[in-house]
């Protein structure tokens, strides 16, 4: 077999571990293998690799292998604010986009200068070790300038983005109960300006243990009686970084809230600091001097990742606003502008791009670019074929799907793999992912629940105010396969190792005793020329399948023609007993499809209690639903 590709993160490891390990790997699935029977070796090479900054060295890796409750490099202290904001001393920290004020550029010895300056700052409003700190703010500099200063005193992080309503944001807040709230006052959404001061003073009103407001120059809207960012930055300060354990909680990052209240998911410094440096080096190939884009918002994990570029010597290529507007090209006009290396979209983005005929390495210098990144769900094998129409064999399309839940890959392609049209290249390194059957056991070649056999150092601490026991944890994740790890997706791996996501577990459709996967679905209908969108949903008690399509514009739907596709595509039970024609599928801001809560609706749940529609990209898009349930 072939070496990994030269000049990659991937080929200095293995050339690493067989100098100072005495270790050879042929092929990637060798080394996965290595990855997840000699977790000490491995995460023992990782830090050693990286140089990870302990204060206090550990005296072990792992000490405890049970799940959960297994124990990372005990006896280790670091800080993560450290190892992002220390990882480089020159060169361009972060550019900053947006459609509310004009472009931005911070060097490396500006951003360590604003952290000490908002880490002090912290301290004079009484911030202290374990104090929860959170913004209702976009995806601009100050927002990571805060974060890094909050972990630097080892207080605990959480974001939102002000899009989302009030009360969605209190019922992610209130659950940790923080001290300081950093908020914009509204924000520019296209040429469309949004005034959130109403929301920013219901969050005020409804976090009672607030003690301090900072506002965020930014957008329309001014936040009364709170102290300006300025002020909170205005003193110089020498840089300063708290030993914290590897344990010690870093961010607190919520799930969607779709299937009940969000789930506030803690993550400590040591675990996203090594796992971070292991995905986004040896997947990613982040190297010194990269640039990242990758569009989101404060409330997806994808931001947390971001973020940790700056851990590789990489630059951060923040972006604001709507993703869309002025048109599908602006992206691709801002990853040209910044010279990325890196870009991260959603399937979605890359399907329309393809629909609307844009070719973005044909209309702007994208020479620099070296990967695509695609996760948030599975991406059609036309999306596939057009990025390697578009970008050639020099840029590498790197599918993935991970999870809040670890803030990290979990299935995903790199460098050394090959790219399988239409799946998920691989298994990542230190994940021993497998598919299991209903009674517990791994099955190749056909549809299993996706599972981790092995602990990950990234996995949640636990959930903020679970009981001591880990009940509502160990119910989410341990609850079918006991000691193992149950993530919730529906996957096929093939006997070559590369693997399909077919959806979410919990929606997974059983019909006549026959599972099947929605992605499929979704991925004949969507591709139909007439379909904008689609929702697909089983109801058990009667056994119909109910599809739900958004029609494109200019375009009715042809029932009969869906019914054929799905039939010729896919299987004489993939046809739906109805076909129902809505405005909107209901999804979460960070693209997902809210197929549990719809199914839900239709059964007579009571709307406001399955989904926070403020937490939606479109808070109407429940009411069709609301209406066939009548």
């Amino acid at each position: 077999m072939a070496p990994p590709p030269a000049g990659t993160v991937t080929a200095r490891f293995v050339e690493w571990l067989g100098r100072e390990r005495g270790l050879t790997f042929d092929d990637y699935d060798a080394l996965q293998r290595w990855s997840v029977t000699d977790l000490d070796g491995f995460w023992s090479a990782i830090a050693a690799f990286y140089a990870v900054p302990f204060h206090e060295p550990p005296r072990a890796v792992l000490e405890d292998p049970v799940m959960p409750g297994a124990v990372w490099f005990p006896g280790a202290t670091l800080n993560y604010a450290e190892a992002a904001v220390e990882a480089a001393t020159t060169g361009t920290a972060l550019l900053a986009y947006s459609q509310t004020r004009e472009p931005q550029e911070w060097s490396r010895e500006e951003l360590r200068d604003a952290v000490a300056r908002a880490r002090a700052g912290l301290q004079r409003l009484g911030v202290r070790r374990g104090d929860r700190v959170v913004a209702y703010a976009p995806n601009i500099p100050e927002t990571v300038i805060a974060h890094l200063a909050a972990a630097s005193l080892g207080a605990v992080w959480a974001s939102c983005a002000p899009e989302f309503g009030a009360r969605s944001v209190v019922d992610r807040f209130a659950q940790i109960e923080p001290t300081v709230l950093l908020a914009v006052g509204g924000y520019v959404f296209g040429d469309k300006p949004i005034d959130r001061t109403d929301e920013v003073a219901a969050l005020r009103a409804a976090l009672p243990t607030l003690r301090h407001v900072v506002a965020i120059p930014y957008g329309p809207g001014d936040v009364p009686d709170a102290l300006p960012w300025s002020e909170l930055v205005g003193t110089p300060a020498e840089p300063a970084y708290d030993p914290v354990p590897f344990d010690h909680p870093l961010v607190v990052l919520f799930s969607s809230g779709t299937t009940g209240p969000p789930k506030a998911i803690v993550h400590g410094h040591g675990g996203i600091t090594v796992e971070h440096l292991k995905n986004h080096g040896l997947a990613w190939d982040v190297q010194p001097g990269d640039r990242m884009l990758w569009f989101s918002t404060t409330a997806w994990m994808m931001w947390n990742a971001l973020v940790s570029g700056l851990m590789h010597g990489a630059a951060l290529i923040l972006v604001d606003g709507n993703p869309l507007h002025p048109d599908l090209g602006w992206q691709w006009r801002l990853a040209a502008d910044a010279r990325a290396t890196h870009f991260g979209a959603s399937p979605g983005f890359l399907m329309a791009c393809r629909g609307a005929g844009i070719h973005p390495a044909r209309d702007q210098d994208l020479t620099p670019l070296r990967q695509v990144c695609v996760a948030g769900s599975p991406l059609p094998p036309e999306g596939y074929r057009w990025v390697a129409a578009e970008f050639g064999p020099e840029v590498l399309l790197l599918v993935g799907s991970g999870g809040t839940d670890v803030c990290t890959g979990i299935l995903q392609g790199g460098p050394w793999q090959e790219v399988v049209e239409g799946e998920i290249s691989g298994r990542e390194l230190a994940v021993d992912t497998a598919a299991f059957d209903e009674e517990g056991r791994e099955v190749v070649g056909e549809r299993g629940e996706l599972v981790i056999r092995s602990p990950m150092p990234s996995m949640p601490l636990f959930f903020w105010g679970d009981d001591a026991a880990g009940t509502r944890l160990r119910a989410t994740y341990y609850d079918v396969y006991p000691g193992v790890w149950r993530h919730g997706d529906w996957v096929r791996f093939a006997p070559s190792g590369s693997v399909v996501v077919s959806g979410r577990s919990d929606a997974t459709l059983n019909r006549g005793g026959v599972r099947l996967g929605t992605a499929e679905f979704y991925a004949v209908v969507e591709e139909m020329p007439e379909v904008a969108d689609s929702l697909v949903v089983h109801l058990e008690d009667t056994d119909e399948l109910v599809l739900f399509v958004v029609p494109a514009p200019g375009h009715d739907i042809d029932e009969a023609r869906v019914r054929a596709e799905l039939r010729s595509a896919l299987s004489p039970r993939h046809v739906p007993d109805r076909i129902h024609a809505i405005a909107a599928v209901p999804r979460t801001r960070t693209g997902k499809k809210l197929e549990v809560p719809a199914k839900r609706i239709l059964l007579g749940a009571d709307p406001d209690r399955v989904a926070s529609r403020d937490s939606l990209v479109d808070p109407t898009a429940l009411e069709a639903f609301v209406g066939l349930a009548r």
